[in-house]
């Protein structure tokens, strides 16, 4: 806590201005990117049984979960390490802070990619354009220029994120799968001749098992949506308005995900799509069978710019959450620094340079495509041992914490319903845990020798990290000069008089602020 009441209320008076509909775009352009539908419509009609089956056993499950711990702790800090860290312990939570952090580093190189795509397909020529998008030079330096221009975005403050999120994500997120919609639906209904066959199977080919290992990528591109936890205390009226957000972002995600895939799969045949270059190629050749190829440049800008986006979000997200878990004194004094703005300028710095040196270690990968395959999936595995983490510290808390306050609460009565949808997203993502060491045979990889030992070498690193950090931990990086909630276990002096001063606080500052 701070040294005064007055100091921490005016905090928090000062940051709490994002209202529900704020937060429902960063929800969607945190987790919808539109550069994963190629991957999906690969799959024809059968690709939408794959966005609703991982929605059912991953995203609802994972929102409803969310927006329980959310409005649980609508006044503590620490997303992800508040929640796993109140049911196993300040290790295991730190585990899934760090975890939460480091795959969304790894992460960027990836959706990047994607921005760098976008922005080749500005000129008029396209067989240059595509050679331009494959050359992993140009990728690199375009990768680079985005990602550090969303740091320094960031180190602007919250208010600076919030705005370029919102408008990144209309212009460069939602508007664009409206339109490509509105294409496909103008060009079938003018005649076209649909590349998508509408007579297969909406169930897929479950023997083929290639196909069940690329698709359960599909569990990527669902995450993030828990990600605006550690924003809680910058919401107004959280315990209505964070899980009103996440619901709603949840369905228009789900919808997003499904009407362009298929949009995409009209115009463009399976076998000639491509993971990173398809969504501009399908844009273009609806654009040339609508007469309107001038908007080529301008819908490659507009991705670029949602690319930023929703790499900005996740820039001020996990690293703003694994700032406030360091400021407790969990990481050395270095990562605690912030700037005039009170930005945690060098975790963003250090974050950098790792962004930095994975996009120069794509040279060594046979191409762009396995380049983005292989960190995608070490993305998703760090991902989803932290959604491990999360469903079972939910189903945990109903019986350590039972008699706590849950504004938002999964069930009136009992714990049956927590087990069935926490449950369901513990199996779901375990699966999809395991299914993810598995190379695609639909990517030239190059050898399944590198495949493996990036993913498992990755894997083991980066879970053992955080607990390396903790070996070392000294009581100096505690400087007290944070005002994180002590964990309800907590039974050191005066925890309980933190804990109770700093909920008379936050129910101060928020009497009377519902979001109409």
């Amino acid at each position: 806590m701070t040294n005064s009441s007055g100091q921490t209320k005016a905090t928090v008076k000062q940051v709490a201005k994002m209202g529900v509909f704020t937060l429902i775009i960063m929800n969607i352009v945190a987790v919808v990117s539109l550069r994963g539908l190629p991957a999906e419509a690969e799959y024809g009609v059968s690709s939408a049984f794959y966005y609703i089956f991982a929605a059912v056993v991953f995203l609802v499950p994972v929102s409803l979960v969310a927006a329980e711990l959310a409005a649980m702790f609508p006044y503590q800090q620490g997303g992800m390490f508040r929640w796993i860290g109140e049911a196993f312990g300040d290790k295991a939570g730190f585990l899934g802070i760090w975890l939460q952090w480091i795959e969304s580093t790894i992460w960027y190189p990836t959706v990047l990619t994607f921005g760098a795509v976008s922005l080749a397909f500005i000129g008029m020529d396209h067989v240059f354009d595509a050679h331009l998008a494959a050359n992993k030079y140009y990728t690199i330096i375009v990768v680079l220029a985005i990602y550090w221009l969303a740091t320094f975005i960031s180190l602007k403050g919250m208010s600076w994120v919030g705005k370029v999120s919102k408008i990144g994500g209309l212009v460069g997120t939602i508007i664009p799968v409206g339109l490509i919609v509105v294409c496909a639906v103008i060009y079938l209904a003018g005649g076209g001749q649909s590349q998508m066959d509408w007579h297969g199977d909406f169930l897929p080919d479950f023997s083929n098992f290639d196909n069940i290992v690329l698709a359960v990528s599909i569990f990527l591109f669902y995450a993030g949506m828990e990600m605006s936890g550690v924003h809680v205390r910058e919401i107004k009226n959280p315990t209505v308005n964070y899980p009103k957000a996440v619901i709603i972002g949840a369905l228009a995600t789900v919808a997003i995900f499904v009407l362009g895939t298929y949009a995409l799969g009209v115009i463009i045949p399976a076998k000639d799509i491509n993971l990173v270059q398809s969504l501009l190629v399908g844009f273009d050749n609806y654009f040339s069978v609508l007469h309107v190829k001038w908007l080529s440049p301008v819908i490659a800008i507009a991705l670029t710019f949602g690319v930023l986006a929703g790499v900005l979000t996740w820039v001020s997200g996990p690293s703003k959450g694994i700032f406030a878990v360091g400021q407790a004194g969990y990481l050395p004094k270095f990562f605690q620094k912030t700037n005039k703005n009170g930005v945690q300028k060098n975790i963003l710095y250090v974050q950098g340079g790792i962004v930095t040196v994975l996009a120069f270690l794509m040279v060594l990968m046979p191409s762009v495509q396995s380049f983005y395959q292989i960190l995608s999936q070490l993305t998703c595995i760090l991902y989803l041992i932290a959604y491990l983490l999360m469903f079972a510290a939910a189903i945990r808390l109903r019986y350590s914490m039972k008699d706590s306050p849950r504004p938002y609460r999964l069930g009136k009565k009992g714990n049956g319903v927590m087990w069935l949808i926490a449950g369901v997203g513990f199996v779901g993502s375990l699966a999809a845990f395991i299914f993810s060491f598995f190379p695609p045979s639909q990517v030239n990889m190059g050898s399944n020798a590198v495949w493996f030992t990036v993913l498992v070498s990755g894997t083991l690193i980066f879970v053992v990290l955080p607990f390396v950090i903790l070996k070392f931990k000294k009581p100096s990086w505690d400087t007290h000069a944070t005002d994180f909630v002590p964990f309800h276990w907590d039974n050191s002096t005066g925890a309980a008089a933190l804990r109770q001063k700093a909920a008379e606080e936050f129910a101060a500052e928020n009497a009377g602020s519902a979001d109409n």
